[in-house]
């Protein structure tokens, strides 16, 4: 067994047909509590920097939103999670399913 790559999820996330059959999937994908941290801190910051680009209209926020963001995800999974990110085969679903669990984790209805 190769200890060096992820694991591969059992589900394809490119099977499911709406967000609300997605967003289970996603949140099993996020179990370790240091990956769902990791992704809080991310999308805070990516918030912040939008609030960067509103204030000087300077447009490299925006890429540094992004950036953040993804930067901050991709090492929960990597290095914490153990497995590939889902935006890796449903794009448009993982981004909407950060913004869910960072609304959820604010609600409470997903821990930290």
């Amino acid at each position: 067994m190769n200890t060096t790559t992820a694991p591969e999820s059992a589900v394809d996330p490119r099977r499911f047909k709406s967000f609300a059959g997605f967003y289970p999937f996603y949140l099993t994908e996020h179990a370790n509590r240091t990956c769902r941290r990791l992704h809080f801190a991310g999308s805070t910051l990516s918030l912040l920097c939008l609030v960067a680009l509103a204030v000087t209209l300077n447009p490299w926020w925006l890429l540094a939103g992004v950036l953040v963001g993804y930067a901050f995800a991709w090492v929960g999974h990597f290095g914490f999670e153990k497995n590939k990110p889902a935006s890796f085969k449903r794009p448009l679903y993982s981004f909407m399913g950060d913004w869910a669990m960072y609304r959820d984790i604010w609600l409470g209805k997903v821990k930290i």
